[in-house]
């Protein structure tokens, strides 16, 4: 199985801890309240309630607005999206089945298609007992025999290692309620989520890496013109506390580390600190780096 990222349960204790004591504060908050009415002031008035904070009405009613979010997320796909099968879609399809497969899962999640509108992304979910991956049509524009299947089998695999590895269970997401409100150890969590989605993007389709990643730095139309490994040698060269700090801040590894990280197996991916090259002077290359402009593969002829 593809390899959890060894930070990822480590920060998602912490969270949770964090989360918990958020919760219990919340409620103690309410008992004192309950017991000792409200607050008034010298006239007699009273000055407030907690129930009045957004705050801790947003963690009072954590477990069914979460709940309800995924309901109406799964709902919108179903309803609006396009549901790959054998008919539809179908490479997207044949990809979801064997990542799953690959993966040991017991049930293929289902898979839609929406309209990406330019956007390159796509996002795994789930409600109740159900998983689904939700992939913008974009993305299809670098798959198929047109452009690159190798590198939609990767977001694919990616999305679908999301499930594998539990990152949208109800409960794991209840727990982690306050993630986006712990500056860098809550988006530190997500980051390492990332690399782990990304090991089975990875041992789903390897050769998919560069141009999945050639994808997001520069788009489905100009990933041709992104070299992978003079991107990933940027990772340590870019040096400076900004750049600590945007990586720190990010939900998603920034991307030369990224590509860093899927080119140099031998470790995880960095989570705080740019890496190290492994032989001083050998970034970049003697000779410099490769072109990498390739002819860009046409359309199938209609049939």
């Amino acid at each position: 199985m593809p390899a959890r990222h060894p930070w990822e349960i480590p920060l998602l204790v912490v969270v949770i801890m964090l989360t918990s004591v958020a919760y219990l504060l919340v409620l103690l908050m309410l008992l004192i309240e309950a017991v000792a009415g409200p607050l008034v002031d010298d006239q007699g008035q009273e000055v407030g309630s907690v129930l009045t904070s957004p705050y801790v009405l947003l963690l009072l009613f954590a477990p069914i607005l979460l709940w309800a979010g995924r309901g109406m997320n799964y709902a919108t796909q179903r309803i609006n999206g396009v549901k790959m099968s054998p008919s539809q879609f179908p490479e997207g399809y044949r990809m979801v089945q064997e990542a799953a497969a690959r993966f040991g899962m017991r049930k293929v999640p289902d898979a839609y298609v929406i309209l990406g509108n330019g956007q390159i992304n796509a996002f795994a979910s789930g409600h109740g007992f159900r998983r689904f991956v939700v992939v913008y049509s974009d993305l299809f524009e670098i798959g198929g025999a047109a452009r690159d299947p190798d590198a939609l089998a990767f977001i694919i695999g990616h999305e679908v290692g999301h499930i594998a590895a539990g990152h949208v269970s109800y409960w794991r997401q209840l727990g982690m309620f306050v993630a986006p409100w712990l500056p860098i150890l809550g988006s530190s969590l997500i980051r390492a989520q990332e690399y782990t989605a990304d090991n089975h993007g990875f041992c789903n389709r390897p050769q998919g890496a560069p141009g999945a990643m050639a994808t997001l730095a520069a788009g489905k139309y100009l990933n041709a013109e992104v070299g992978f490994d003079e991107m990933a040698d940027r990772a340590a060269l870019e040096k400076g506390g900004f750049v600590w700090l945007v990586n720190a801040m990010a939900s998603h590894p920034v991307l030369t580390w990224r590509m860093w990280a899927l080119r140099d197996r031998s470790k995880a991916g960095p989570m705080f600190w740019r890496p190290k090259p492994p032989h001083p002077g050998m970034i970049p290359p003697p000779g410099g780096y490769p072109l990498t402009t390739k002819t860009r593969a046409l359309p199938p002829e209609p049939v």
